[in-house]
């Protein structure tokens, strides 16, 4: 809230930095000259993040969907070669099939 007040009767958590939004257009610009707010954009930014937090809310969505790829790749990291499955004398193998178990 502007006033600086919060919802519980003290602070608000935002009034820090609706003050240097202030702070910034009243040392930026004057009753005649408004082309200093442009100035102030950055601590604007910062004001609205403060009230919105989207950056934080784009920023914990992308850590997710990292941490949700890296889950889905291991699993195939556990899975068998081709070269073991051949070996198992499945596919192709029969003639090292016999040599393991001793047959001619």
């Amino acid at each position: 809230m502007a006033s600086g007040y919060g919802l519980n009767g003290g602070v608000g958590r935002c009034f820090p930095f609706w003050q240097e939004v202030m702070g910034c257009y009243v040392v930026n610009t004057s009753a005649t000259d408004d082309s200093g707010k442009k100035k102030c954009g950055l601590v604007l930014e910062d004001y609205y993040e403060c009230l919105h937090h989207k950056k934080e809310h784009a920023r914990a969505l992308a850590i997710q969907a990292a941490y949700a790829r890296t889950e889905s790749s291991t699993a195939r990291d556990d899975a068998p070669s081709v070269k073991q499955i051949r070996n198992l004398g499945l596919i192709d193998k029969e003639d090292d099939t016999k040599k393991v178990l001793g047959q001619n």
